[in-house]
């Protein structure tokens, strides 16, 4: 939810409940005011019944109250009270419905004979005044809640633009491109400053980007130079007739951990790659596709591991990504799968739209499945395993809106592509 739409409903709904309890207290008071005015007639009219009858000493029906509305009966005790106001509804006989009035009863004695007298008065003038007052008054408060929800509305959209736009080519801002960031100068102080500091931060982060790249490809051509010369000397050097059995095994030790030397050196290369998104070239590729075709350049490791294939297609797994990385990926993938399955073991591929899995039937885990994904940890102890195979494809997943989950199901290792909007969130406890 925009801020402009959540600052709007907040005031829209605070304007609401101040309306209506305004309306509320309004509508309390003037009807507050009614009653007591139509009180005080009524008490007026009883001081005029009880002069009345001290001068007449006896009730035959007198016409001077008959249009006032009044009652007196006979009565044999006198209740508690001494007198009492209520609403009441009397019928009309020429409109044929019942009228609201406001009744005053009391108790009094004619002649030697105890009454109940009630006083009415009607109060549909009174009525029809509170809801004229009442209709009035919530027009004007609609209307006042309706152009100021527009004011402050239009008010705020204008004050937080500048915001908005600055946020717009925040949005658009490459880090690898040498495109700086274009911010202009703004009226308000604060949107002012806040441009500033955010020109100075994509300046600096442009030129980390471009001082770490620089730094990356002058260490990767230095040290591969040396290392791919030694390699090339040590394989000229084993192969000489004249050397003794235990030369050889010597040469063989630095020749290996040459190479393993090499192969570190490109694995951390292509982190630090990865990291730094240098693999600007991505389209939307098909992975069951190559998932099957990769199956095809490992055929020899996997007749010489006796190990089975079996791909279950039940949808193209699509995402965009450089076809490069998802080279790598399903390189790594499947070389986890067949460096850790059993001899004539399975692996199997599953693709669906969602997720796309490559399981194997290798022994069970020696270390903490959430570690698997970390650098330098290794599963096997063999001297060929780096430990970055596994880290390079999280690596490569957490730069392209991918999620790797490992699951251990029914005997078989799993590791499963997702993409990232597609993955459940974590259940709350």
């Amino acid at each position: 939810m925009k801020l402009l739409t959540k600052t709007s409903r907040i005031y829209l709904l605070f304007s609401l409940a101040i309306y209506l309890i305004t309306g509320f207290a309004f509508y309390w008071i003037i009807r507050s005011v009614i009653y007591d005015e139509v009180e005080s007639r009524l008490q007026v009219e009883r001081q005029d019944f009880e002069a009345f009858m001290k001068d007449q000493e006896s009730w035959s029906g007198s016409c001077y109250f008959v249009e006032n509305k009044i009652d007196v009966l006979p009565v044999r005790q006198r209740a508690p009270i001494t007198e009492e106001f209520k609403d009441t509804l009397i019928y009309n006989r020429y409109e044929a419905n019942s009228d609201p009035f406001r009744q005053l009863t009391f108790y009094t004695t004619i002649g030697k004979l105890d009454y109940r007298v009630s006083i009415r008065k009607s109060l549909i003038e009174s009525y029809k005044l509170i809801e004229v007052i009442t209709l009035a008054m919530l027009t004007f408060l609609g209307l006042l809640l309706g152009s100021m929800f527009w004011f402050q509305r239009t008010l705020s959209g204008n004050l937080w633009r500048p915001f908005y736009d600055t946020l717009a080519k925040i949005k658009g801002f490459d880090l690898t491109s040498s495109k700086k960031i274009e911010l202009a100068p703004e009226k308000i102080t604060e949107f002012n400053e806040l441009n500033e500091v955010l020109k100075k931060m994509s300046d600096k982060m442009q030129h980390d980007y471009r001082s770490l790249k620089e730094f990356t490809e002058n260490a990767s051509h230095e040290i591969q130079t040396p290392l791919s010369l030694i390699n090339a000397r040590v394989e000229q050097l084993i192969q000489s007739p004249e050397l003794t059995s235990a030369q050889t095994y010597w040469i063989d030790e630095i020749y290996q951990a040459s190479r393993r030397m090499s192969r570190l050196h490109q694995g951390l290369l292509l982190l630090a790659k990865i990291e730094n998104k240098q693999f600007t070239d991505v389209e939307k590729l098909n992975f069951t596709e190559l998932a099957i075709s990769k199956l095809i350049d490992f055929e020899e490791i996997l007749t010489i591991r006796q190990l089975k294939t079996f791909v279950v297609n039940e949808g193209p797994f699509i995402a965009t990504i450089s076809p490069s990385l998802a080279d790598i990926l399903l390189s790594n993938l499947l070389n986890n799968a067949i460096r850790h399955n059993q001899p004539g073991g399975q692996i199997q591929i599953k693709s669906t739209s969602g997720q796309l899995c490559v399981s194997n039937t290798g022994d069970k885990l020696k270390t903490e499945p959430e570690r698997l994904f970390e650098r330098f940890k290794k599963e096997s102890t063999s001297a060929d395993s780096l430990g970055l195979g596994l880290a390079i494809v999280k690596q490569i997943c957490d730069n392209n809106q991918l999620q790797i989950q490992y699951t251990y199901v029914e005997g078989m290792h799993q590791m499963c592509l997702l993409k990232t909007e597609l993955v459940p969130e974590p259940k709350s406890h």
